[in-house]
Order: C-alpha cells, then structure tokens, then sequence
C-alpha cells in the first residue's frame, strides 16, 4: 500500500457522532489536548439517551454518585445528587450543566443526523454525508451513537392508524399528562416496568400486553440528605477506586463464595439481604456460581419467583410475570419499585399475549385475538410501545458506511459484528467505535465503562498526532482472534445462552446455532488492560501508516 496523493483538505481532524455520555467526555478529553474536533447529533440537545427518553417514571438503575464522570474534583464537588437513583429530568440537567462548565456546546451542531459515510483512500478521509444533503470532510470519525437509540416496534397489522397517542417510550411527547386515560403498554422489559409503575394510580384504566416475562429486582431508591450527599463527596476517591474493579462498574462485586459452599438456609438468608438491599446488588453481587451454574441460577430464581408470588395477590398473575424462559440475571434485570403490587389495582389489567395475541391495532386501539374467531376491541386513549430497541448495532445500520473496496458495513456484519478490540472494524480505517460490538462499555455502568474507551482513544489520538498518522486501521488477524476471546469468556455466563440483545434479540438459539457476540462479558478491568497493552506496545493489533509528508520524508 503506497502513501495518497491528497487533493482534498479536511474539514476537521476528528468528528465525534453523538452528544450523550460518552460523545461529551470525548470531546472534553479531545479538546484538553488540543484537537481539531467538532461533534455532531442528530437530535436538537445534548445528552442522548437522558435527552430522548422522558417517559414517566425513566431513571438509571446505577447508583447516581457512581453515574458521573470523574475527570474533575471540582464538578464532583458542586454537583448534588437528589435521589440515588436519578430520574431523566436530573440526569439531563447534569449532562447539560458539564456540557456548560466546560464550554463544549460551542462545539456541537444539532439536528444533523449521518446518513452515509465513505471512506477515500486518495485522500485517507471520510466524506460524512447528512440528512439535509451537506456535506463534511473528517480525518477521523468516533462513534458514540450510544447502544439503546434505535427503537423498534412490534410488527403488527394497523400501526399508525391508532387516532389516540401512540408512542414508543423512546418518544415519548414532552409533557404529555395520563391522567385519567385508558392505557395499553405493550411490553413489560425494563422501560416497561418504569413507566408502568408511574402511571398506575394516575390512568382510568392501564392493560399491560406481555408477550414474554422478565425478572425484576426492588431498585432501593430513596432521597439523598445534604449529609449523605456530603459523606458521598468525602468518599468519591474510594467510590471510583472500588468501581474500577469490579467487573462491571457498580458498587457491587460478585461474592467469592460459592452458593455450595453455604446451606440453603444461609442462601435465602442471604438472598433476603439483598432483596432488601438497593441496586444491582442481587444479580451483581450475589455468589459468583449463581450467574455461571445452571442448579445454583435456577434455586435464586425459585427464591425471586417466591417474592413475586408473595407480591402479587392473584396466583393466575403472579405466574405469569414469573419468567419460564430464562434464569434470573440471564437477561437484563429491571430495577422496581413497586411495580408488582401494580397488578393488584383494580383499574390494572395483564394479558398474556401468547395466549392471546394482538391481531391489530385499530383507530380507537387494540384488537385482540381470543382463539377461535374470536376476538376482544381495547378502546383505548393511549398507546405505549414498551418494546426495545435494534441494540448494540441498530445505530451503525441507519448509517450507509462505506469502507475500503466499497465494502458495506451492515453487509459486514448482516450475520453479526467481528470488531478489533471492540474500537474498530477492518476495512474501515480511521473509524472508532467508542460505543458499539464488543467493547467493554456495552455491558457496564455506562460513564465507568466509557471512560475507559475515551481515556483510550485520547491516549491514541495523542500518539497519532505525535506520529503524524494518518490511517489508523485494525488488522483481520487480532480482529478474529477478538471475537473468538469474546466468545469464548462469554460462554461462561449464562447470559450468553438466552435471546436477549446482549446476542442479537433476532436470533434462534435452537440446537447448535451461535448466538451472535454482540457485547463483551469479561469485565471492565480486563477490557482495560487489554485496552492498554495495545497502547504500551505500539498498537499490534492495528495497521498504522504515516501522513504522506512524513512518509515522503522517512
């Protein structure tokens, strides 16, 4: 491969797509160490997720003092956390008050959805096209379109001709009150369950449409006093320090001992302390056996389905939000608060759509088909699809990307991502992934895990500029090895055996079919040390090339 010809200059040395968590701390990082680097997004203000999901009831199920960034003391002490686990409202102001701090919407353009990016090898750049036909010249793109910012709904006969709201909680209407509305919520994942709780005892009526169960856990939220919030700023050294071990950046780490090692008495005593505990805590800092072992997972789900039963008054219902398809914490657990004792309402109604399933959506609602030629009309003011999203690669597939010898990107990956390292994709120079397949901030507490992957990037970019590189480009070779290291560390959770978008949600996992390696299992702390071996030793796994001035020179 010989050095370009240049004939076009760029318009800027390194554009970040996406303005939420981690689209700002790049920027902040990229700016410290002076480089030519704007932003763009396809919404009309920063923040991301915290700025597209105002569903009643959103928030985070990390703790808040540990869902913030920690480059700066002086933003950890001003900053004051209301609840411990912060609702979108104060998780947007936050975002907004950084993104002011430290002057960086300065460098942000709004509104500007990528529609096509094609990489030049004349010119080693990439011409990023946008939605309103203008055009822009990067020398390096990151990517931080974020993992949950594609929506999907369900495909079903009439969508659309609903004469009442229908939303999906992704866009949800700024604002919209519904109180004293008929209801629907189909879905019952983890933005289900949130707005599901907030609405209960404000709508006329709500019916939940659950096509599968999911396993829930109490959140534990709670105000945070001026004296808890004092005690957490004296601590934030140790809080992070903690967080930076722990395999997925929570405050709560996986217990040594084995559940076979106590009695079963000592189990549900245990268990019992950390359902009344707050967070993650019981998936995340249970037994480590109990998310890796097939009998110690199936009596913690026995223990989980016993609170269930305990919670919901109908045993008929209570079955049903019982999940029978997984284990606990083989998928995402929701954080609740009080969402199971929602079903014993009066105006609260659940039907199981395997048994009766949606046979349209009609102007006034929801058609249901009882079995039999029959069917049963929901009249209905509001709509909720509770439904998910095209996770992990969603975002890069409503992108045309055009690399080397016009490969295509959603061609690549049509039967799933191989990624080097989780930052790039071979045939594809100069592009970073900083929130996508395979990185290790896919599966952690979303600032903790980014921060690695930043840090990262900015330590390369400093090497890049002080090497006058100008292709950046992962090697096929470290990139299969990648993903058979992902592989194989994933198969050894249980999570890595059930349909969720932690595989790719549109995948059959029958006999010996592979679920495809969407994220990395392995822990933040291994995903950084691998991170800075690359960087300790001059990036092997990646192609680098010198800038045709230097190359000319050498």
């Amino acid at each position: 491969m010989t050095a370009p010809t240049p004939t076009t200059s760029p318009d800027v040395d390194y554009l970040i797509i996406g303005a939420g968590v981690c689209g700002l701390y790049q920027l902040h990082q990229l700016l410290e160490i002076g480089a030519d680097v704007r932003v763009v997004d396809a919404n009309a203000g920063l923040g991301g997720t915290w700025y597209k999901n105002r569903y009643p009831g959103c928030r985070f199920d990390s703790e808040s003092y540990t869902y913030q960034y920690s480059f700066s003391r002086e933003l950890l002490d001003e900053w004051t956390w209301k609840e411990k686990f912060s609702p979108q409202p104060e998780t947007l102001a936050y975002l907004e008050h950084v993104a002011d701090r430290f002057e960086l919407r300065r460098h942000i353009t709004f509104d500007k959805r990528v529609v096509r990016m094609v990489w030049s090898e004349d010119d080693w750049l990439w011409t990023v096209t946008f939605d309103d036909d203008t055009d822009l010249r990067a020398r390096f793109v990151l990517c931080a379109m974020g993992l949950l910012s594609v929506p999907t709904y369900p495909r079903v006969e009439g969508r659309g001709t609903f004469q009442g709201l229908e939303t999906h909680t992704f866009d949800w209407p700024e604002g919209y009150d519904v109180t004293g509305k008929r209801v629907a919520v189909i879905g019952t994942g983890a933005s289900g369950v949130q707005v599901i709780t907030d609405i209960a005892d404000k709508v006329e009526s709500m019916v939940v449409l659950q096509r599968d169960a999911n396993w829930c856990a109490p959140l534990g939220n709670g105000p945070i006093s001026p004296e808890e919030m004092e005690k957490l700023r004296a601590s934030y050294d140790e809080i992070f320090a903690w967080c930076r071990e722990t395999p997925a950046g929570f405050i709560h780490r996986p217990d040594r001992t084995l559940s076979t090692d106590v009695t079963r008495e000592e189990r549900w005593a245990h268990w019992e302390e950390l359902y009344a505990g707050q967070g993650a805590g019981l998936y995340m800092g249970n037994y480590r056996d109990t998310m890796m072992e097939v009998e110690p997972n199936r009596e913690l789900s026995e223990f989980v389905a016993s609170k269930i039963r305990q919670r919901v008054h109908d045993p008929r219902v209570a079955d049903l939000l019982i999940p029978k398809d997984h284990g606990f914490g083989n998928k995402r657990v929701a954080g609740e608060s009080g969402f199971y004792e929602v079903f014993n309402q009066d105006n609260v109604e659940l039907v199981d759509l395997m048994a009766h399933p949606i046979q349209s959506i009609t102007e006034t609602g929801v058609r249901l088909d009882l079995g039999n030629g029959e069917t049963r009309d929901l009249e209905l003011d509001v709509i909720v699809y509770a439904t998910g999203f095209d996770a992990v690669t969603g975002p890069f597939d409503r992108m045309e990307v055009v690399g080397t010898g016009g490969v295509v990107l959603k061609e690549l990956w049509r039967d799933g991502p191989e990624t080097c390292i989780g930052v790039q994709v071979n045939r594809f120079p100069n592009l970073f992934v900083l929130v996508g397949p395979q990185s290790g901030s896919a599966t952690a507490n979303f600032p903790r895990g980014i921060e690695d992957v930043v840090n990262w990037m900015t330590e390369t970019a400093r090497y890049i500029e002080a090497n006058d590189i100008g292709r950046f480009e992962g090697r096929r070779d470290a990139e299969l090895a990648w993903v058979e290291h992902v592989r194989e560390i994933n198969d050894l959770l249980l999570l890595s055996r059930t349909t969720s978008w932690f595989n790719g949600h549109n995948i059959n996992l029958e006999r010996d079919a592979k679920p495809r390696v969407m994220v990395y299992l392995g822990g933040a702390p291994r995903y950084r040390r691998r991170l800075a071996e690359e960087t300790e030793n001059r990036y092997p796994s990646f192609e680098l090339r010198s800038l045709p001035a230097r190359a000319a020179s050498a």
